[in-house]
């Protein structure tokens, strides 16, 4: 199996555990119950300029421990203070080595939307996701078919949360657009051999309409990186590892923010 197969599989085994803990019925019950909010997430990659979501990340399958120290409190801080428009925060816990726990006190510390980055192979994640304070969750089409994405995002609106569609080629595009989606990630690493192409975004960019946000994945490293992306019509740029290896993050972001 690929490493995403990999990723796919593990999620399931991790839906399955927590369903024995806690019941489907209970978890969205719970999480119906909590206030559905006003898609924070969605608004603030619609304002002026291109947003930046900032990731909060241990370690990857393509590059292992990125941040052997990992203060994420700090880290998310950090980003609110140099004016992240949201923080995806990783809750994979075996290639990633994230943790719903980063995600809850992360949400309840800062007050800028947080997407929960996982691998949602089952809607009890989306549950999950609100009950742990996300304001969007990831959707992949690579693990996903156009039935379930479209179930996904109504499962998400009727939550509040806002669903980040995750794209790699045309194909995928076209599901997600088939499936409704009203933002759509383009990623630039192919999350099969994890090899990265930061012009894939700027290929589909001309797929997808104006109405509907669009925001460039993986391998923004400079300055050069955020301004092409804003030359392409991002509307926002989601950027981990240039910002995770960097000592100080806020003149990091600041730094990006010249290309934008």
């Amino acid at each position: 199996m690929s490493i995403l197969d990999q990723l796919a599989e593990h999620a399931r085994q991790r839906v399955a555990a927590a369903k024995a803990a806690v019941p489907m019925a209970v978890m969205r019950r719970e999480a119906l119950a909590l206030p559905k909010g006003d898609f924070p997430f969605e608004r603030a990659l619609s304002g002026e300029g291109l947003a930046f979501i900032c990731e909060c990340k241990k370690a990857s399958p393509s590059k292992g421990l990125i941040a052997p120290e990992f203060p994420y409190l700090d880290i998310a801080r950090d980003y609110e203070a140099a004016g992240a428009e949201a923080i995806s925060v990783l809750t994979e816990p075996k290639w990633f080595l994230g943790s719903d726990d980063y995600l809850r006190e992360i949400a309840e510390k800062v007050s800028v939307p947080c997407l929960r980055k996982d691998f949602t192979v089952d809607e009890y994640m989306l549950y999950q996701a609100k009950r742990l304070g996300a304001s969007a969750a990831l959707l992949i089409c690579a693990i996903l078919d156009e039935s379930q994405v479209r179930d996904y995002i109504d499962v998400c609106d009727g939550l509040g949360l806002s669903a980040l569609v995750e794209a790699h080629d045309a194909a995928e595009v076209d599901t997600a657009l088939k499936a409704g989606a009203r933002i759509i990630g383009v990623n630039n690493r192919n999350l099969k051999d994890f090899t990265v192409d930061t012009g894939n975004s700027r290929r589909l960019r001309a797929m997808i309409p104006a109405d509907v946000r669009f925001v460039s994945e993986s391998g923004v490293k400079d300055a050069a990186d955020v301004a092409a992306a804003r030359a392409m019509g991002a509307d926002a740029v989601l950027v981990g590892e240039a910002l995770m290896r960097a000592t100080d993050k806020r003149a990091r972001l600041a730094e990006l923010r010249g290309g934008a």
